[in-house]
């Protein structure tokens, strides 16, 4: 007589409460980690607002973002025209690259990558050195645009590059950082041929530009990097899913019915075009979209459902505070930002690179 095989009972819905209620818990936490680092963007902006050489105080400013006329006429400038669009082209910028930045190191699954892995920055510092030194540039664009244009225009010209090699069979994610370091390198000799010919003063221009800076800040740049963000954000929540399985690994991203190379050009592609607008109006600054999105990992997890908005956050508030610090070193001087993000970003990355170290086998 042969035994019956057993089979257990489907779990009772007092077994599941326990763990439901623990989701539900950690949900919650999560979400609320995320609303403390919106309300710390958020005091970030006003303190940033608030610094640097001027008689503007705390409360003023929150009177003048609420009533503009309440202020004197030369406030209103300070405020509107000055402050504003600096704090808000931080904000934007910190969010764009910390974005790209958690996207980048779940699709090249490199957790040491950032959005200028694949070149972009160089060849859009390339655009900018020939649109400085050699005055070239996008027939009929307005002279103060020149450089932008000109970088966002070789920045993405890299992408188009980078995808179509992408394409080709076989292209995993460790041939798509081979050749974003081989197009890195190709603009980098180029620029430096460039820098060769150059006038002292267009040098000179050129070294401050590379440093990444938000003096250039204005409104029409944060509109324009506010519009991308706002294309760009339904499309990566909508991937965030995917995206969470992709860290997995390729192979289990794949066993749940993923199209594991249109999820990393999709992605790519969303990458590109935020580092591009980002290094377009305000240069190079790196190691936001590296720092942010470990910060963020450390404080929600690996999710992309909130792994996303929380290094945006997080990439905001480095920006902002980076901001302030600049023009906080040296009174009444305003530092390149991407000096200040440098110097606090090398350290973290040494630490990164020493766990990694740490944890191989």
């Amino acid at each position: 007589m042969t035994a019956r095989p057993t089979v257990n009972p489907p779990l009772s819905p007092p077994a599941l409460a326990g763990p439901l209620r623990d989701y539900r818990a950690s949900q919650r936490k999560r979400w609320s980690l995320i609303a403390l680092l919106l309300a710390l963007t958020l005091g970030a902006m006003l303190l940033d607002i608030t610094s640097g050489p001027s008689s503007l105080r705390f409360l003023q400013a929150l009177q003048g973002l609420w009533q503009p006329g309440s202020l004197p006429r030369s406030l209103q400038v300070v405020l509107w025209d000055v402050r504003l669009p600096v704090t808000l082209l931080a904000v934007l910028i910190g969010m764009a690259l910390a974005t790209a930045g958690v996207e980048m190191q779940t699709v090249l699954g490199n957790p040491l990558a950032e959005p200028f892995t694949l070149g972009v920055s160089s060849a859009a510092a390339l655009g900018a050195s020939l649109a400085i030194v050699l005055n070239w540039g996008i027939p009929g664009l307005p002279a103060a645009w020149l450089v932008s244009g000109n970088a966002f225009v070789f920045a993405l010209a890299a992408l188009a590059l980078l995808q179509l090699l992408a394409r080709r069979p076989g292209a995993d994610a460790q041939i798509l950082v081979l050749f974003g370091i081989a197009i890195g390198f190709a603009a980098t000799a180029l620029l430096s041929l460039v820098q060769f010919v150059a006038s002292e003063d267009a040098l000179q221009q050129l070294v401050f530009w590379s440093m990444g800076s938000l003096a250039r800040a204005d409104w029409l740049g944060v509109g324009m990097l506010a519009l991308v963000i706002a294309c760009v954000a339904p499309f990566s929540w909508r991937a965030a899913s995917a995206m969470t399985a992709l860290g997995l690994g390729d192979e289990r991203a794949r066993s749940y019915g993923i199209d594991v190379a249109q999820l990393r050009r999709w992605a790519l592609l969303r990458i590109s075009l935020l580092a591009a607008v980002a290094v377009a109006l305000a240069g190079t600054i790196g190691f936001v979209g590296l720092v942010g999105p470990h910060v963020a990992r450390l404080l929600v997890g690996d999710g992309h459902r909130h792994l996303l908005p929380a290094s945006a956050l997080v990439g905001a508030l480095l920006m902002v505070l980076a901001s302030v610090v600049s023009k906080s070193i040296v009174p009444g001087v305003l530092l390149p930002v991407g000096i200040i993000t440098a110097l606090v970003g090398l350290p973290v990355f040494v630490l990164l690179v020493l766990r990694r170290t740490r944890s191989a086998p």
